[in-house]
Order: C-alpha cells, then structure tokens, then sequence
C-alpha cells in the first residue's frame, strides 16, 4: 500500500525535526485522555456511592460521552483540514482537564452529566486531531502509525486503572479526580506545542509523486482520490462501512462498558474482575498497533474482516467461561474480544484514506466516526435495558453477532476510485497553526 517516496526525508524538510514526533506528541494526548472511556467503570461506584443515587442512574453518563466525543468529531475535523491542530487543542486541554478535575466537585447527577459532556468534548477534539496527524503525515505507514495513537488512548488507561482502583473510594476520589485532571491537561497542552498539519505544498507534492507511479505503472491515478465528505456520502462503500462501524462499535462499548458488571454477575472473584478491567486497555491498544501494521503489509480489508470475526468469536467465548467460572478462560476470551475488536480505530481512518484521500481526512473520517455514538447508544443504555430484559447471556452473545456481520460484511468493500471530477476540489490544509 506504500509507495517508494522518502516521505520522512520530505517532512524533516518541511518540519526540521523527524516526524514520528509528531505521532509522540498525539500517542501522549490520546493516553492521558484515555480515562475518560477506559477508567469510568472504577470510578462510577464510588461517584454513586456519594452522590446517594443507584449505579444506574449513571448510565447516562457514558452514553453522553459517546455521543458528544463522536458527535464532535466533524465539526472538528472539519475546521482543522482548514486551519490546523493547534488552536484546537488548547481547547481540548481546558475541556477535558478541566472537566475531569471538577468532577470532584459535583453535587448532583446533572452535574455529572454536563462536565463528562464537556470533557468529551475535549476528548473528541484530541481524538481526531491525533488520529488525522498520522494520516497526513504518514501517507506511507497509515495502519501502524494511527495505531500508535490509538493503541495510546486504549493502553495509556492501563497506567491510569492501578492508581483509580487503590485509590478511589468514597471518600478518597476527590483527590484522584483532581490529580487525574491535572495530568490530562498538562498532557495536551504538551502535544499541542508540537502538533502541526503539512503545508498545501506537501499535498501537492504528493499528487505530484501518485501521478508519476500511476503513469509509469499504468495504474490508477490515487492523486486523482481526495474526495470531499459530500462525494464521500455518494459512495455505497461509505454505507457499508458506516453499518459496520456501528455494528462493531456497539458489541466492543457494551464489553467495555459492562465487563466489570458481566464479571460479577456470573459471580466471579474481585480478582479476575479487576483483572479483566486491567486487560481491556492493554489489549485493546496492542489489538490497534498489531492490526494496523498487518494491515499496512497485507490486505487492508481482509485484516478487517479476520479482526470483527474473531473479535464475535471471543465475545461468545466471554459468555462460556464466564458461565462456567473459568478464571483462564475467561480473561483470555476478554483479550480476544478486546483485541480484535479495538483495531477497528486504526483500520477504519486507514481504509477511508486509502479510499478517499488524505487531504480530507478529518472530515471524511470524522462522519465515519459519527457511527461510535450509535454504537455507543447500544453498548450503553441499550445494552443494560436489554440486560434486563433477557440477561447477560444473550446480551453478550448478541454484541457478537453484530461484530461477526461486521466481518463478513468486510468482505464486500472494494475501492471507489477516482472522485468525480464534477464537483469543485475541496481546501487542503494550509498549516496555519505551524
């Protein structure tokens, strides 16, 4: 999938430093705001506990930060393939490190429900300013490099979880709140001193380079595929991809949102419960960096596809050994779900610049990722009143389903081509932040 142009010689050239800190600096924005998603089931119970209300009050709570995070996704993106990271992220520091330090100060639950929001925001912000700095800049390595990112915000929760679960009791979480806060926002404002986007130049350079292949191979032009969102939704493969993305993105929220409850529903030790929320993090972020690199080497679609499938597979494995008390194997089948259910954040901004370009990728990316608040909408609020409804059995088994269709739907996408040359040719970057 890559070409046999030195794109890092030619971003030491527009940048004066290697590249790869440019995806140091968005691996450390996305793991300090990793507590967020990752560290909200061990710090729930003691916000209930003090605030007096029952734990399932708080579902909403997660079920806002999906939607608001993926919501944020385009109207950011959006602005920043035009203007840049870095005004951006400043924002997202005061948002999400601010909200996250006066949590410890909420007194009722709709406080609780306008910070998290808030955060999320930031969250989302940093989210796909991160994930797109990989994609503009690493043409050639799009799989490994967006999997860094998100491999930071997955596996940057597992530094976060020893510290919340020794620490966050009724009485204590304040304290963890705060510091908490101060580290995500000191984090960010860190990578937005660093984070930039390339320069129209670089852009056309590039094309520049795709054509030339294309001509001497007698391919197809890819200079030929910066496709704007409005293109992008006339597409059948977005569709398809949209529906996938919903699929996966609800069976692998609803395990990560509801293994804790799972774990001590089948009544197994606080042990394995915690070591099960351990490994969702790890795994999940190793999941993103080992799939994104397979991805760049192989066959981008057939990586998704091997991914979702295996990821069901491992959600129906949950349910077995859950239902039988089997430590081993349950925490493995909570590795194989998480593994292979996470890349899906480092598969998916891949396949959409290999499809759409990169010019436009925040933005393209970004309504592809509006799916994440359906997803979460399921793994959330749906999931526990369905829980209620038929129990933790099926519930489980219906989350792999969806990932198992999700796999096998993978197998259908197939390039779109060059994009109509109909419509006028959208605004890259020009790298005002720089």
């Amino acid at each position: 999938m890559a070409d046999d142009t030195d794109y890092g010689a030619r971003a030491r050239e527009e940048l004066g430093f290697s590249r790869w800190w440019l995806v140091a600096a968005a691996a450390l924005a996305m793991a300090v705001v990793s507590p967020y998603q990752y560290v909200w089931s061990s710090i729930e119970g003691p916000l209930a506990s003090d605030l007096g209300i029952p734990l399932p009050q708080l579902g909403l709570v997660f079920t806002l930060f999906v939607i608001v995070q993926s919501g944020s996704q385009f109207p950011v993106g959006w602005w920043r393939d035009r203007h840049g990271p870095r005004l951006l992220t400043l924002g997202a520091a005061v948002l999400a490190g601010g909200a996250y330090y006066l949590l410890s100060f909420a007194t009722e639950v709709w406080q609780l429900y306008v910070l998290y929001s808030l955060g999320a925001l930031g969250v989302g912000i940093v989210y796909t300013i991160s994930v797109n700095t990989a994609l503009k800049w690493f043409p050639d390595r799009k799989g490994l490099t967006t999997g860094v990112g998100t491999m930071a915000f997955a596996a940057g929760a597992a530094l976060f979880i020893p510290y919340v679960r020794g620490n966050a009791t009724a009485g204590g979480y304040p304290d963890v709140l705060q510091n908490m806060g101060i580290v995500i926002g000191v984090g960010i404002l860190v990578a937005a001193a660093v984070l930039r986007d390339p320069p129209q130049s670089w852009y056309d350079a590039r094309k520049a380079d795709q054509a030339a292949a294309a001509e001497a191979n007698g391919t197809e032009d890819a200079s030929k595929r910066d496709y704007h969102w409005k293109e992008m939704l006339r597409t059948w493969q977005f569709w398809l991809m949209y529906g996938m993305f919903v699929a996966v993105s609800g069976a692998g929220l609803m395990l990560t949102a509801k293994i804790v409850s799972f774990a001590q529903a089948v009544s197994l030790d606080a042990g394995t419960v915690t070591a099960a929320a351990a490994l969702l993090p790890v795994a999940g972020g190793v999941g993103r960096l080992v799939m994104g690199e397979l991805s760049d080497r192989l066959n981008r679609r057939l990586a998704m596809a091997a991914s979702f499938s295996l990821c069901g597979l491992g959600l129906f494995a949950v349910v077995a050994f859950g239902q039988t008390g089997t430590t081993v194997g349950f925490l493995a089948a909570v590795v194989i779900a998480t593994f292979f259910w996470s890349p899906q954040y480092t598969l998916f901004p891949s396949i959409v610049a290999d499809y759409y370009g990169e010019a436009n990728s925040s933005a393209n990316y970004a309504l592809l990722y509006s799916g994440k608040m359906w997803g979460g909408v399921f793994g959330g609020a749906v999931a526990g009143w369905v829980v209620t409804q038929v129990g933790w059995t099926t519930t489980f088994q219906l989350g792999g389903v969806l990932a198992l269709v999700a796999g096998i739907a993978a197998l259908a996408l197939r390039s779109p081509g060059p994009a109509p040359e109909s419509v006028t040719r959208p605004i890259a970057t020009t790298g005002e932040d720089d």
